[in-house]
């Protein structure tokens, strides 16, 4: 560079001495150069920054994988005492490096979950106490309890050990079936930056124990990151245990960074899927069918590394909107979801509701009357205002994918119409729901 401009400093000295012709050229010649060094330039900082950004990514793709697995601990973890205490976990650590995705809602869209239709187990953690063991849960080994992050009550699952289950009517085993869904929000403690928990969802058939597992997801959390891996039984097989295959997202998804993500495992017939913000990271065609029950375990070396649980939900069936539309003239969804006493749409329910529109896309005289139902909890005029607000969020979303007004009503029935029983958890669960009516 230093050598160019030498070069266009002697021709301009030479360009004083020659006529007007030759002073021209050199106008030319040096506008020509000044455009090839600022281009020059220009390159050397495109390098710079592509030798940083891959410098970048580098960093947050390295860390060390922690591999605690349940089937190491001693049991003399059962009886080990663990204080109580609201941990109040805070992201601002993480605020600076890094961010999550621009747009949630377009990769919920395109996701291809169908969460199941007939929910069996949800528990939205409502009138639990701080330090109590949630009671709409089991404890196989370990310790978990009910916590707060940042003012929200989360179930804590214990670092060292924690070993839970879904507390079923009659202790059944025997719930999931052949077509079943699993969701939850989880949360890493991730402060520690020098390992973190890895936490199993383990699936059993009836007859099985725990450790007999059909299938097994694990996740596996190192510095920045997370790889995912689920072991099954294959089709077919008469094992009992998880030794016949094993599928891996590999470490590309980077989800240790203190925020809540949503995680979503669909079996139908044979194929076992699991999703993580929308995103499917397995697809296994020929898992076993015959899966009973499940347990969450949370395992690592110190007991300070926590894991966090909220809106669990299990459910059964997945029939296709279409069917469901022509066999009882209406869709009831149970997709759709809230933050809790808002009308704010979770990014999670933009699989459900780009169905509804690839649904009225197709069937362009099809008219819907949307209607918001809530359970019995709280106050009735606030529930009808709030499954009315709720309608109307819906509405304002089709809408804005493409749906005419004038195909769309939105109706608040609040807690006039339950389908359950409000005396149940499980009856409330399915009280609170979106209908879409045929018109």
């Amino acid at each position: 560079m230093k050598k160019f401009l030498m070069l266009l400093s002697m021709l301009l000295v030479v360009g004083a001495t020659v006529d007007v012709n030759a002073q021209g050229w050199l106008k030319k010649l040096g506008k020509t150069a000044e455009k090839a060094a600022k281009n020059a330039v220009e390159r050397s900082v495109e390098r710079n920054v592509d030798r940083k950004t891959e410098k970048a990514v580098d960093n947050v793709f390295d860390g060390n994988v922690n591999t605690g697995s349940k089937k190491n601990k001693n049991n003399s973890n059962d009886q080990e005492e663990y204080a109580e205490e609201e941990y109040t976990h805070s992201s601002s650590k993480s605020s600076s490096k890094k961010q999550t995705p621009k747009s949630l809602e377009a990769t919920y869209a395109k996701s291809d979950f169908v969460p199941g239709d007939e929910i069996i187990f949800e528990d939205l953690l409502v009138g639990e106490q701080l330090g109590e063991f949630p009671s709409r849960w089991d404890l196989e080994r370990g310790v978990a309890e009910i916590a707060k992050v940042n003012g929200e009550t989360v179930i804590a699952m214990a670092g060292n050990d924690s070993w839970i289950k879904p507390l079923m009517v009659d202790n059944s085993t025997n719930y999931l079936g052949d077509v079943f869904t699993v969701e939850y929000d989880m949360l890493y403690d991730y402060s520690h930056k020098d390992g973190a928990p890895s936490l199993e969802i383990d699936f059993m058939a009836p007859n099985q124990r725990r450790d007999n597992e059909i299938y097994t997801l694990t996740y596996y959390l190192g510095h920045n990151k997370q790889s995912v891996r689920m072991a099954y039984v294959k089709n077919g097989s008469t094992s009992d245990t998880n030794t016949d295959g094993s599928a891996s997202s590999g470490s590309q998804l980077v989800l240790n960074d203190g925020q809540w993500h949503h995680y979503a495992i669909s079996f139908n017939k044979r194929a076992l899927k699991v999703y993580i913000d929308g995103v499917r990271v397995i697809n296994i065609p020929n898992a076993k069918a015959g899966a009973g029950w499940i347990t969450f375990f949370n395992g690592s070396n110190k007991p300070e590394y926590n894991t966090y649980l909220k809106n669990v939900r299990i459910a059964k069936g997945a029939v296709p909107l279409y069917d469901r539309m022509m066999t009882d003239g209406k869709i009831i969804t149970y997709g759709i979801t809230f933050d809790v006493g808002k009308a704010t749409i979770k990014p999670e329910s933009m699989g459900e509701i780009n169905r509804i529109v690839t649904l009225m896309t197709e069937n362009p005289d099809l008219k819907f009357s949307v209607e918001g139902h809530t359970d019995n909890t709280g106050n009735p005029t606030s529930n009808q205002t709030l499954s009315e607000q709720r309608s109307e969020a819906i509405v304002a979303k089709l809408m804005e994918l493409g749906i005419a007004q004038d195909r769309l009503t939105a109706v608040g029935k609040g807690q006039n119409s339950p389908i359950a029983d409000n005396t149940t958890d499980e009856g409330r669960a399915k009280n609170r729901r979106v209908e879409f009516v045929k018109q």
